[in-house]
């Protein structure tokens, strides 16, 4: 798959354009209210265009169902907002423009919406995309190094919105991590990594668990005591 995405802006939402070699029809995905597309390499943009348009009924049903289930935010995506990322706070800059995915500029988190701050989900959303990739980048960083510590080896990695996990271990040696851990201390993240790792050795929480878990990590129980304490904070 491409490493620079498209966007196309739609009627109050952006989607990703994500190619890949292995596809052979254009495919829209929604993920917490997030547009994507994943559309064969050789597709114009004017057919995925042709695609969205037919199907933006269908996409702002989709993206009404996941905002009535989300939980009330206190953000308001607008400049000068705060937003956690490996433990430290960057101020949002919301550019009025032609839509620009998040960067991180001089300390700020950057983007540009056509409408700027009065349309709050375009932003939200393009935050979340850079979490994510943040958070791939990042965590897949922490398992190459702490598999090595710990003796183990995943056969993947991915990212998801989990309610009330961080991370979990599958039968098959997948490891999944919720991305909003990102936001939290890079040590904190180790812990949630380094626990998931030792999961593959140990599938249960036994004391022969925590004991892998101590000689991978000797101050496990302080982040987890950590990540216990900012947990509600951790959410966009």
């Amino acid at each position: 798959m491409s490493t620079e995405p498209e966007y196309i802006e739609g009627n109050g939402f952006v989607a990703e354009i994500i190619r890949s070699h292995r596809k052979k029809t254009a495919q829209i995905k929604i993920e917490e209210g997030v547009v994507s597309v994943v559309a064969p390499k050789e597709l114009s943009l004017d057919k995925i265009k042709i695609l969205l348009k037919n199907k933006k009924k269908w996409i702002k049903e989709k993206q009404c169902i996941h905002q009535e289930a989300q939980p009330v935010s206190n953000k308001e995506f607008v400049s000068g907002e705060q937003f956690a990322y490996l433990g430290k706070h960057y101020k949002l800059k919301v550019i009025t423009g032609p839509y620009k995915p998040v960067k991180l500029i001089n300390g700020y988190l950057v983007t540009s919406t056509p409408n700027g701050s009065e349309e709050p989900h375009i932003i939200r959303n393009a935050l979340i995309r850079w979490y994510k990739t943040k958070a791939t980048k990042r965590l897949n960083d922490k398992v190459n190094r702490l598999s090595t510590t710990i003796g183990v080896k995943p056969s993947s990695v991915s990212l998801q919105a989990f309610k009330s996990r961080w991370g979990s271990c599958t039968p098959s040696g997948e490891l999944i991590f919720n991305w909003k851990i990102i936001m939290a201390p890079s040590s904190v993240c180790d812990y949630v990594v380094a626990h998931e790792l030792c999961h593959l050795v140990h599938h249960d929480h036994s004391e022969r668990f925590w004991k892998k878990l101590e000689q991978a990590m000797p101050d496990y129980q302080r982040q987890k005591e950590r990540l216990r304490d900012i947990a509600h904070r951790l959410d966009i």
